[in-house]
């Protein structure tokens, strides 16, 4: 009998850390998915005529399902540049509502690192202007308590995806937060010098692959070398590729408590409603069907990736790339999908 109480138990009491550290209350606050519809209208109802057109599309929009966290000359939406204060504002708590307080503060400080980039990057500026304020908010359909409607929050290094359906959120994927640099070399604004934005997602799987034995290693291991990028990044749906390496039912009592803390620290960038989903999909499915595997580098520094796949879930974690410094492997890609289908468009089953 598969033994899933263990996986519950620690998620719950996570989750409870998670209340007590930053304040979250489904008790003290409205649901979140009802909060995202309050805010989406009052964003909408701070627009101009040209704005809305900006901001709005239909749900069926093939704009719906065309994301990607890297830079791009046009994205759609509206910039957060292109607001006036009230109105930014209101996006900033739309963004707010859409997350947990861990979320968003993981979110501004993503958007803060296109700052410490421009700073580095003054001598030698690339092909796109690093911009703290070039992300942009589209809504797809009809905002209502009662109808069904997507919103994308985007730009470089973040890319944040949901639908929600009669007031609840359905879909909150694709979700994708990066870091460049993964150290912060100075104090910037909103930044502190040595801060890590992402430190968690790649500290805890250090931790967890450098506690496999050796037999262990060659079952987790999928690679001597890092792929340069997750997979299917841009693309609507996420792979449909078999589950490879080691599985949570054969790892020791401490390794299946890293990897719980790793999931852990995926899912809490999400409202708890959500976050709740997700685990019970997880626990539904059975934990001890999720494989954790490796690539590259066993040590900071030196390029590596890791894939976390469960039935119901994807996480994808890249760093091999310089960042504008020049020290090596410190550009994190990371992202998390739903394998039933990405922007609540199920994948149909084989």
């Amino acid at each position: 009998m598969m033994r899933r109480n263990g996986w519950k138990v620690l998620v719950a009491s996570l989750l409870l850390v998670m209340v007590v550290s930053v304040g979250w209350s489904r008790l003290q606050d409205a649901p979140a998915e009802m909060s995202m519809v309050a805010a989406a209208k009052a964003y909408l109802a701070t627009l101009d005529e040209k704005q809305q057109a900006l901001t709005m599309m239909p749900y069926e929009s093939e704009k719906r399902v065309d994301w990607h966290f890297i830079p791009k000359k046009e994205r759609k939406g509206l910039q957060f540049r292109d607001m006036k204060p009230e109105q930014r504002k209101a996006a900033s708590q739309l963004l707010r509502t859409s997350l947990s307080q861990a979320g968003y503060t993981k979110a501004q400080k993503i958007m803060a690192l296109e700052g410490v980039l421009h700073e580095l990057e003054k001598e030698n500026p690339g092909k796109f202007r690093r911009d703290t304020e070039r992300y942009f908010y589209t809504l797809f359909g009809k905002v209502d308590a009662e109808s069904r409607w997507g919103l994308s929050i985007e730009g470089h290094h973040l890319s944040l995806n949901f639908v929600v359906d009669k007031g609840a959120v359905i879909s909150s994927t694709p979700t994708v937060l990066c870091a460049n640099p993964v150290v912060v070399p100075a104090d910037f604004p909103g930044l502190k010098k040595g801060e890590r934005v992402l430190a968690k997602e790649e500290s805890l799987a250090f931790e967890l692959i450098n506690s496999l034995s050796e037999e262990e290693l060659k079952i987790a291991v999928m690679a001597d070398k890092a792929p340069r990028e997750v997979r299917a990044a841009g693309e609507a749906q996420p792979p449909q590729t078999d589950a490879v390496g080691l599985t949570y039912e054969a790892m020791k009592p401490k390794q299946k408590n890293l990897l719980k803390s790793l999931v852990f620290e995926y899912m809490r960038v999400m409202p708890a409603p959500v976050m709740a989903e997700r685990n019970k999909a997880i626990i539904a499915a059975s934990p001890n069907k999720i494989h954790f595997a490796w690539a590259g580098s066993r040590k900071p520094g030196v390029g590596h990736y890791y894939r976390i796949q469960g039935p119901t879930f994807l996480v994808e974690f890249v760093n091999t790339q310089p960042d504008a410094a020049g020290n090596p492997a410190s550009h994190i890609h990371a992202i998390w999908r739903d394998l039933g289908g990405d922007f609540a468009l199920p994948i149909a089953k084989k």
